[in-house]
């Protein structure tokens, strides 16, 4: 009887244990965003024909009345081009990036703001958090770019592709800021 009671006792407990709510996180103050050129490239059927060629994964900060760049986002500092984990960039297929050969794979997308002046860095570490764990030693493409100055603030950092020909540029918005990195796919 002493047996069956101590069997009986022990499964209500592993119940009750297993039958415990998941307590799933707030919805984060920025959430993951995906951008891809071309703009529909992810297949609705199976059908669809059109591949993509570029995919960005990053966070959107929102600016919420704050000052962004030179405050919130420091001049000459290493910002992950968003919130959270590192911003990263997947090509599905070779480019040239200021005419340096990227190959198709995925990458960390990197920025060091300055006031009239970007530099967009490619690089080849992922899955980090932020740009703490940054290492200039393995960029694959540093390029300077100029700022572009915009009259109607971009409130959650964005990220979206043009083409002016033959070029594809992965064009990055936030607050009163875009600048323009020209990719050209192969």
């Amino acid at each position: 009887m002493k047996n069956f009671s101590l069997l009986t006792l022990l499964l209500l407990f592993v119940f009750s244990v297993n039958a415990q709510e998941v307590k799933f996180p707030a919805l984060d103050a920025s959430p993951a965003d995906i951008a891809y050129f071309p703009n529909k490239a992810v297949k609705f059927k199976k059908t669809d024909t059109t591949l993509p060629s570029i995919k960005v994964i990053y966070s959107r900060p929102s600016a919420k009345g704050r000052s962004i760049f030179g405050e919130l986002i420091p001049f000459g500092e290493v910002w992950r081009v968003g919130a959270n984990e590192n911003t990263e960039i997947k090509f599905y297929k070779p480019a040239t990036i200021n005419g340096i050969a990227v190959p198709a794979g995925t990458y960390s997308l990197f920025a060091i703001p300055e006031k009239d002046k970007w530099t967009v860095i490619i690089n080849k570490e992922i899955d980090l958090w932020g740009g703490y764990a940054y290492d200039q030693s393995k960029d694959l493409v540093r390029i300077v770019i100029p700022v572009k100055a915009i009259t109607t603030p971009v409130e959650a950092l964005s990220i979206a592709f043009t083409t002016q020909g033959a070029v594809t540029n992965l064009v990055i918005g936030w607050d009163k800021t875009t600048v323009e990195v020209p990719i050209t796919l192969k």
